[in-house]
């Protein structure tokens, strides 16, 4: 089991968001072993507090220090009034884990506003790997949890698809035809790391377009998928409009990507490192709280660079290159990006294995950047 780097509150109640199979129950049982523990999975248990949620105070000791944990409280988003009254009645310390923020965004949530923080669980990072971390497995397999102990990552992961990003579909009543979700999930998964264009996405899976915007909400609902926004603070150029578009784990946009003997290799990896950076991006800005807002840069002339970090602690322009050799023009995006933002501190994470800086541009294996990027982020 790998120790988990998530600064949570100590005395206060919170809720803790991600994907499924990244960990939360595991970590909450390994923290809090004492908790009063309620598993809205359980068919029975979820019946009974969605007939009647006012049976959850039934539930707790009156006397209880412990925190109370409800797992996947959004299938029944009514207990949050009840949990609002018990943290102020009762002063109970609730920890609310969720998979999906749907329903919550659209009933009930904010009752507790300033009576609940909200954390982040992400897929293990590089560093809660430690000695464990291998980049050819990474891009391989992902780094859900549960890819460390199975004996076959590769069943695990097509296992995980049609379980959670079909099934759980179907469960939470988002769609009924899985077959053409299914059909859309290998369409998207051709956008993966590229500039997403919604109408060539529904063109390729044979569904109209507005049926394929509701699928891509459907999986940012489920934390299951990202729209990378474009960086246009103070722009001096013209820039694109459309986001790009990353499922949350490398070993999941794999496992749903169809392969054939028409795809090249070197693209499917170059795509599964831009992926795995900007999965380690995402976590290590939430478990330190950096607060940094991530998007990417591309001009209407085609400059492009793949992340751009912004916030109170600065800027920061990372391109990710998988070629051991750079050439000259691939410094080109971020040095335009240097020249209209001269504050930016710029990286480009590449294959080769030595360090370098070349025109204010610090050059960094990929491998050693993955480790480094805490210090990267809080430099």
């Amino acid at each position: 089991m790998y120790s988990r780097i998530i600064n949570f509150p100590q005395a206060k109640s919170f809720f803790l968001f991600g994907p499924r199979a990244t960990g939360k129950t595991t970590w909450l049982q390994q923290m809090f072993p004492s908790a009063v523990h309620i598993d809205l999975l359980k068919s029975e248990l979820y019946s009974m507090l969605l007939a009647s949620p006012s049976r959850l105070g039934q539930m707790i000791p009156p006397d209880c220090t412990e925190p109370v944990i409800i797992d996947e409280v959004q299938r029944i988003p009514e207990l949050l009034n009840e949990v609002h009254h018990l943290i102020e009645q009762k002063k109970f310390r609730f920890i609310l884990t969720g998979s999906s923020a749907r329903k919550l965004r659209a009933r009930g949530v904010n009752l507790l506003a300033g009576r609940a923080l909200t954390r982040f669980m992400h897929p293990l990072t590089v560093e809660e790997l430690g000695t464990d971390f291998s980049l050819g497995s990474s891009l391989k397999f992902g780094h859900l949890p549960a890819i460390y102990s199975e004996p076959d990552p590769g069943d695990y992961l097509a296992s995980y698809i049609r379980t959670y990003l079909r099934e759980e579909v179907q469960q939470e009543g988002l769609t009924r035809n899985l077959q053409a979700f299914a059909r859309f999930l290998e369409a998207a998964s051709f956008s993966q790391g590229s500039i997403l264009t919604i109408s060539e996405v529904a063109r390729e899976c044979g569904a109209n377009r507005k049926l394929v915007e509701q699928y891509f909400y459907i999986l940012e609902d489920l934390l299951l998928a990202y729209r990378l926004p474009v960086f246009t603070k103070r722009a001096r150029r013209r820039v694109i409009s459309h986001p790009k578009f990353y499922f949350f784990d490398t070993g999941v946009y794999r496992a749903i990507r169809p392969t054939g003997p028409l795809d090249r290799p070197e693209e499917i990896e170059g795509t599964a490192l831009e992926t795995l950076v900007f999965q380690e991006l995402l976590a290590v800005n939430d478990l330190y709280r950096l607060g940094y807002k991530i998007f990417y840069w591309r001009t209407s002339s085609g400059l492009e660079v793949d992340f751009v970090l912004y916030g109170e602690a600065g800027l920061i322009a990372i391109e990710v290159k998988r070629a051991a050799k750079i050439r000259s023009k691939e410094f080109r995006g971020l040095k335009a990006f240097a020249r209209d933002y001269p504050i930016a501190s710029l990286y480009m994470f590449y294959g080769g294995d030595r360090k370098m800086f070349i025109d204010n541009i610090t050059l960094i294996p990929v491998k050693e950047a993955l480790m480094e990027l805490p210090v990267i982020c809080q430099s």
